[in-house]
């Protein structure tokens, strides 16, 4: 089982803020996690529908979308950030 918590809108269109979830074997970087995820529902999908723009941090550290998710204790779900 894989720990997933969503931030922001993500969490607002999905309708939860974490979740565990039993990742398929052939889910193992950032980017297939989010096309996974997309598929899961149409509160999912409309997180998703614009991929390239989020976020992924494993165990609260950032990843590039075609880095490895394998392993992780904790992967974190987050929309753009902006400056403040």
């Amino acid at each position: 089982m894989t720990h997933i918590v969503y931030f922001a809108w993500v969490r607002e269109k999905i309708g939860k803020s974490e979740e565990d979830i039993d990742l398929p074997a052939n889910v193992k970087t950032a980017r297939e996690l989010i096309l996974y995820l997309k598929g899961l529902g149409e509160e999912y999908e409309a997180a998703f529908e614009y991929p390239n723009v989020i976020r992924v941090a494993v165990n609260q550290e950032h990843i590039e979308h075609h880095e490895s998710i394998v392993g992780a204790r904790e992967i974190g779900i987050f929309p753009p950030m902006t400056g403040g």
